[in-house]
């Protein structure tokens, strides 16, 4: 009998990145668009270049109101690191940064500083909703929190849990970085904000 070969993999190359190495999980958007050239060129387009780019090299704003800070702060330390995928420049200028990590509960008298912090950020911008306060008000039902973020500005990543833990965060970014490298738009060029 004549073995069949099996196309290779990003992971059979010696990448160990978690999400190569689950062997439940489809090749990823970029696997699937190179097919199989990536074994006789080396060629991609400008576009795909400067997302792949974009993607690798996302520097969040902090706007840490509640616990879930926390758990965001936790994420830059040696047990997360979040430098594995490039997101570990935590800025504290909204013009330096492109990625805005709300996590916390917003109060109603917040609403317009994040605002105002969202308007300051450079377009192409992301905004990522962490844990359930941010992402609808959480359990917090009540005149003076507001009920979801994306009231206020859109967003593209909602992370749930109460707080949730560092690895979710992680999650959420990489989901954002997938997103962004297949060229998916931000929240705000798609959709505005919720009413």
């Amino acid at each position: 009998m004549a073995e069949v070969e099996r196309k290779k993999r990003l992971a059979d190359y010696g990448l160990h990145s978690e999400r190569l190495l689950m062997r439940r999980k489809e090749p990823g958007v970029f696997e699937r668009e190179l097919g199989d050239l990536e074994d006789k060129l080396m060629l991609t387009t400008v576009e795909k270049a400067v997302a792949w780019a974009q993607g690798h090299s996302i520097w969040p704003d902090t706007f840490g109101l509640a616990c879930c800070a926390m758990e965001m702060i936790a994420i830059v330390s040696s047990r997360y690191d979040v430098a594995r995928f490039g997101a570990e420049v935590f800025r504290s200028s909204p013009r330096q940064a492109d990625l805005l990590i709300v996590s916390g509960r917003v109060a109603h008298k917040m609403a317009k500083p994040l605002r105002q912090i969202y308007d300051q950020m450079l377009e192409p911008k992301w905004v990522i909703a962490m844990g359930a306060c941010a992402s609808s008000g959480g359990m917090f039902a009540n005149y003076a929190i507001l009920q979801g973020v994306d009231k206020i500005v859109p967003v593209d990543v909602h992370v749930p849990g109460c707080p949730p833990r560092p690895e979710a965060l992680l999650e959420g970014i990489v989901r954002l970085q997938e997103k962004v490298i297949a060229g998916v738009p931000p929240a705000y060029e798609i959709r505005d904000v919720a009413s």
